[in-house]
């Protein structure tokens, strides 16, 4: 063959390898891969089940960081960067009010420094995290508390929605940032500060009027973007004082407040938990909120939502109009032994073509697991919980955490137990009543929120973090990886090389996010990136 004709070959080659690999190549912007909350990124070409072991696989390096991060790391390809060119970037929030971003892969050079770092701190103007001794909450291992939920991200306006808890000078607030993803710059007139005053006569009330209170309300829910609105949820940080959920949206082009709606408005309590899950929007933009304990009392004609699973319409007049519920028959028991439904986040399935079209995946406390139709979501029955479409009773020890989908399969993480899959008969419509396959280890409290990659229907991978030690500073995270069509096979864990993989303590809730070949978690003090080792030469 000529010289030529090998040089063309080659150069071909290339482009096409360049090509497939830009195709393959997907961004996370928001908790859980998408608004459905599945999980699952299936685009995962890199990373199989046959390289995923202790030999090929394991830690690249670490960015340091100013505080713990609650929040699910973002990631977005081909960034343009002024001044420092095109990179995939990580971007990564802390409870020290800070934003950052990341090359997405590599540490070196450059790149050793975020490519750009904001805080919303200023300690020569008196303005600060909310230290957690005001906060009433003793399970809280930091001492502060700024950003705590997982921002979203805009890619068709390259903008970051965020928000940020702050002190100033002895008053409290919450804000919306609205960041540029390129160079951390605030956009939009941003920030604005949260407040809204609705009609109510519950706890806190006064003349009427229940104000959101700025000290009590703590937001832990990861944000949703959808049909222009930015959607943001709360809860306190403990169960603490005269607190509601709070669901709010704003445009996301003027940061002006669209909607506003109260859980509980003449009750208590009702907050928006859901273990750093957010609220799901399905192809309608209709939106899906599990509720924690508080109030319920909508049977017997009242507007509070406790313990429940509400499907709120798109913002008219203001709120959310309230299209349908799902409250189970041992609610008030669930109330009064603090077994809330709105512990867990919730997951949207993909639309269905056996008897039901439009379903949803719900867990609490108890460890019940429910299989809801959205469409007709069956409200209250106070004997049982047949009007729904399937309640599995103790699927396992209690949910912290929130479910996945992959390949017709619900995977869950509960408390003290194994990450467990349930399998999706399309025929039928329901789920098995037991697991058709579980880890081999338990995992202590809180659980875990798995992540899963594919290519496709391929290589499926479950990957979880062991966070039962977030209580301590010296504990360590354990990363996992099980094959998702067998979780009995365990695939990797970073504790088989210790010395080389040990990504450092752990933090609560904590969920890897997998994209592009890499594998992206959060620990007290660093951002951590595994992916497939260098092979020596």
């Amino acid at each position: 063959m000529p010289t030529s004709s090998r040089a063309w070959l080659a150069t071909s080659a290339l482009i096409l390898a360049v090509c497939l690999s830009s195709a393959a190549q997907i961004n996370v912007t928001t908790y859980h891969n998408d608004n459905g909350r599945t999980g699952q990124n299936t685009l995962e070409t890199s990373l199989t089940t046959s390289n995923v072991n202790s030999a090929n696989f394991g830690k690249l390096f670490s960015q340091a960081v100013d505080g713990y991060s609650y929040s699910q790391p973002l990631y977005v390809a081909n960034v343009s960067i002024p001044n420092l060119g095109t990179h995939n970037v990580v971007y990564v929030t802390t409870m020290n009010d800070s934003v950052y971003a990341f090359d997405a892969d590599a540490n070196a050079g450059s790149d050793a420094q975020a490519l750009w770092h904001v805080s919303f701190i200023n300690t020569s103007q008196g303005i600060t995290t909310v230290p957690t001794s005001v906060l009433h909450c003793p399970d809280s291992v930091t001492t502060q508390v700024g950003i705590m939920s997982t921002p979203v991200i805009d890619t068709t306006s390259n903008t970051m929605y965020v928000v940020a808890r702050t002190s100033e000078n002895g008053s409290y607030f919450h804000r919306l940032h609205a960041l540029d993803i390129t160079t951390g710059a605030e956009k939009f007139g941003g920030p604005v500060a949260i407040q809204a005053t609705v009609s109510g006569k519950g706890t806190g009330s006064k003349n009427g009027s229940i104000s959101f209170d700025p000290l009590l309300e703590n937001q832990r829910a990861a944000l949703l973007l959808q049909n222009g609105l930015v959607y943001i949820a709360w809860a306190s940080l403990c169960d603490f004082g005269a607190y509601h959920g709070w669901m709010m949206a704003y445009d996301s082009q003027t940061l002006a407040q669209t909607a506003v709606w109260l859980t509980s408005p003449n009750g208590n309590r009702g907050g928006i938990w859901a273990s750093g899950n957010g609220p799901a929007g399905d192809s309608s933009f209709n939106t899906f909120v599990p509720i924690g304990n508080g109030t319920f009392d909508v049977n017997k004609g009242g507007i509070d939502y406790g313990e429940s699973v509400v499907k709120l319409g798109q913002p008219s007049g203001s709120t959310f109009p309230i299209l349908d519920y799902f409250t189970p028959f041992d609610a008030t028991s669930f109330n009064t032994n603090d077994k809330d439904v709105g512990s867990a986040g919730l997951v949207l399935l993909p639309d269905q073509t056996g008897p039901v079209a439009h379903l949803l995946v719900q867990a609490n406390k108890e460890g019940d697991l429910y299989l809801v139709n959205r469409d007709s979501m069956g409200g209250f029955n106070s004997v049982d919980n047949s009007q729904i479409v399937q309640d599995i009773e103790s699927a396992n020890r209690g949910m912290w955490s929130s479910p996945a989908w992959w390949n017709n399969n619900i995977y869950l993480g509960g408390n003290a137990g194994p990450v467990q899959a349930f399998s999706f008969n399309t025929t039928t419509g329901l789920l098995s009543t037991t697991p058709t396959s579980k880890s081999g280890m338990n995992f202590g409290y809180p659980g875990t929120t798995v992540s899963i990659s594919s290519n496709g229907t391929t290589s499926g991978i479950v990957w979880a973090l062991n966070n039962s030690t977030y209580k301590s500073t010296t504990g360590t995270a354990v990363l996992l990886a099980y094959d998702a069509t067998n979780l009995g096979k365990q695939l990797y864990s970073s504790k088989s090389n210790a010395t080389r993989d040990n990504p450092g303590a752990a933090i609560k809730f904590s969920v890897p996010t997998v994209a592009n070949g890499k594998v992206y978690v959060m620990t007290q003090k660093n951002l951590v990136v595994y992916g497939l080792l260098a092979k020596p030469h």
